[in-house]
């Protein structure tokens, strides 16, 4: 099941009421602490960052109390984005991550949180993160990713049956069946890591999380 960006942007405009609610249910609420390791794996005090695909905010938010001086939130929702204004009096910017409205190394630093498996080109996705990220900038990748070993039934379980069931309870929420076809078109944590290589970020690493279901990549623009 592949979207187009026009439908994925209508999707996540119609799911923004119950984005953050399907958030705690489906990571029963550890989706706090990985945004918050994923912020302190790349954040360091006073550092301009880019929260990119950054939904109702709440990984910018991490970034900001992980020391950032200065947090800017991007995402192509605009429900998404009015929601994370009421969250935090941050810059909040409606764009694409395909196509980032900054300068050449603007940015210290860039988080994205749940977002790079549904832009529709991730080798241009990381190229533009790596454009706007300064030599010796960070990045941090928190994205869901297939399991190994005995999680693996209950992944497609929870993924394939009990998610889009969940979703259909809430308003909006039936798009929820467009998550486990996302997920599982997304790179492996091992080929995540090399196109990172590719796309000119050194110093890559993957930390598996909740028993290997989400994986924090990072790495270091060259």
């Amino acid at each position: 099941m592949s979207l187009a960006p026009d439908a994925v942007r209508t999707m996540f405009d119609r799911i923004a009421p119950v984005y953050d609610a399907m958030n705690r249910i489906m990571t029963a609420g550890l989706d706090v602490r990985w945004r918050r390791l994923a912020a302190q794996s790349v954040v360091r005090k006073g550092d301009r960052v880019l929260d990119a695909a950054c939904g109702t905010g709440d990984l910018a938010i991490a970034d900001l109390k992980a020391g950032a001086g200065q947090v800017t939130g991007l995402d192509f929702s605009e429900a998404m984005l009015a929601r994370a204004r009421r969250k935090a009096n941050l810059e909040w910017v409606q764009g694409d991550l395909l196509a980032l409205p900054f300068a050449d190394a603007t940015f210290d630093a860039a988080t994205v949180g749940f977002g790079a498996r549904n832009v529709a080109d991730l080798q241009l996705a990381l190229t533009e993160l790596r454009r706007v990220l300064r030599p010796g900038g960070r990045l941090a990748i928190l994205e869901i990713t297939q399991p190994r070993g005995v999680l693996r039934p209950f992944f497609s379980l929870w993924f394939d049956r009990i998610v889009p069931l969940l979703g259909k309870v809430l308003p909006g929420g039936s798009a929820y069946s467009y998550l486990p076809a996302s997920v599982k078109r997304f790179p492996d944590a091992e080929t995540l890591a090399r196109l990172l290589r590719d796309c000119g970020f050194g110093d890559v690493r993957f930390r598996l999380l909740a028993g290997s279901i989400v994986a924090l990549h990072t790495g270091v623009a060259e």
